[in-house]
């Protein structure tokens, strides 16, 4: 996978703006995932996303896929105050799960989501190289 980046263009902070990647593989395509576990949801929004990154990485695993292979995700948030407030711990959770790792990412601010207690969703295309 190339990461794309013109060289006029300043880096982004926390994505890519593109990648490319050519050959034969299999394609990973995953429901958005929320803040939630077993019906219960943190009131934090810093613990949705942690929550929501620790699902996502749980389902790559079981495509034998990891943070690497994510070449694009798409976040729903229900409120951009919120989100601007748990920045570190968002970062944190980040670090945690995704490592290094900053694919391209759409940020959407909507009304809401199916349950109203969740403040997040978060979905996922990912892509394994294969022989």
């Amino acid at each position: 996978m190339r990461i794309l980046q013109p060289a006029e263009w300043s880096k982004p902070r926390g994505f890519s703006h593109g990648v490319e990647f050519s050959g034969p593989g299999r394609w990973i395509v995953l429901a958005g995932q929320t803040g939630g576990e077993k019906g219960d949801y943190p009131p934090e929004m810093a613990a949705q996303v942690a929550t929501a990154l620790r699902r996502i990485i749980k389902l790559l695993g079981e495509a034998g896929a990891g943070p690497e292979h994510i070449v694009r995700l798409t976040w729903y948030l229900t409120s951009r105050s919120e989100y601007e407030a748990a920045g570190a711990g968002i970062a944190a959770a980040w670090k945690e799960t995704l490592g290094r790792n900053f694919p391209p990412s759409t940020l959407l601010y909507i009304a809401g989501l199916v349950d109203p207690r969740a403040k997040v969703e978060i979905e996922v295309t990912a892509f394994v190289p294969g022989a």
